[in-house]
């Protein structure tokens, strides 16, 4: 990422989210009795999404360390790969998984747009746009399977979703996938012009 492109996001922002997103989670966990945190596995939400929120940070800092790169932190792309976490405890302390019909869905689209947004971001000055689009798409639909077999074993198999969870599951899968193209469309047209980066 350019430097110019990387202080436009300072360090708060990424750390705004991730305060916010652990802060409704903890909500979600401790406080009783909020009947739309049932049967969500809110407390191993509260374990996981910081975790799956630091790992990007945690993996460039120690590249970064290893080779001595002397650039700033992208702070940028760690909020956008942070968002879709907050987006998705957003959703459900506002209810609107269960209020409104196609927040879900819009969901899988948009979260996945921000989150390979971000990562390619991190990967697209070292790649041409062609593999660009490859690359984040391929990363989107991987990292779109994973989730919903997440989903799956924390709270599907035994929860009330079972009967619709293999349409709702191919769909989300699809709707991942799309996002993470359109992503990866929109960094392939930035990146056109630009010589790719050696990796190393």
């Amino acid at each position: 990422m350019a430097p110019a492109a990387r202080r436009t996001c300072p360090w708060w922002v990424p750390a705004a989210v991730l305060v916010l997103t652990v802060g409704q989670l903890a909500v979600a966990t401790f406080v009783p009795g909020i009947d739309r945190f049932e049967g969500k596995a809110f407390g191993g939400r509260l374990l996981a999404y910081p975790v799956l929120m630091l790992v990007v940070p945690a993996v460039w800092w120690l590249r970064a360390r290893r080779t001595a790169d002397a650039g700033g932190a992208p702070w940028g792309a760690f909020a956008l790969v942070m968002m879709p976490f907050l987006v998705d405890v957003t959703g459900n302390s506002l209810d609107l998984y269960d209020t409104v019909v196609w927040w879900d869905d819009l969901n899988h689209y948009a979260n996945w747009a921000l989150l390979c947004g971000g990562l390619g971001l991190l990967v697209a000055g070292r790649l041409e746009p062609g593999w660009v689009i490859v690359a984040v798409t391929g990363i989107g639909a991987v990292l779109a399977i994973g989730w919903e077999l997440g989903e799956w074993f924390t709270f599907i198999r035994h929860g009330t979703e079972l009967d619709t969870a293999y349409e709702d599951t191919l769909g989300d899968e699809v709707l991942g996938t799309l996002g993470a193209f359109t992503a990866a469309l929109l960094l392939a047209r930035r990146q056109r012009g630009r010589p790719a980066r050696p990796v190393g």
